[in-house]
């Protein structure tokens, strides 16, 4: 009998020097991207679009070094790599130096 399993995270980890609320902000951030992604799987929504749906969430707020948050180049520029792989097909895809998509996972 086949089954699913879904984890999401944000990095490294919550900073334990971060204040106590923005803490929470971060796990409550990574509960809502978990629960995103397990409706999508009980919708019978593919894998990988699933994978998709719950990392462009977590892109979209400026909490985590990623996406909105993105951590700017010297030049004062954000530039994103984004990488996702269909282990079901063997397929995989990669970007780098992305500055002009707003979520490269998905172009």
């Amino acid at each position: 009998m086949g089954g699913w399993a879904i984890a999401v995270h944000g990095g490294v980890g919550v900073d334990p020097n971060l204040p106590l609320e923005r803490q929470e902000q971060a796990k409550l951030l990574l509960t809502r991207c978990l629960n995103i992604g397990i409706s999508a799987l009980h919708s019978s929504l593919p894998a990988i679009d699933v994978v998709e749906l719950v990392v462009r969430e977590l892109k979209s707020d400026p909490l985590f070094n990623s996406g909105r948050g993105s951590a700017l180049t010297e030049k004062g520029t954000v530039e994103m790599e984004a990488s996702i792989m269909d282990g079901h097909g063997r397929r995989c895809g990669a970007v780098s130096g992305v500055t002009t998509v707003k979520s490269p996972m998905k172009s």
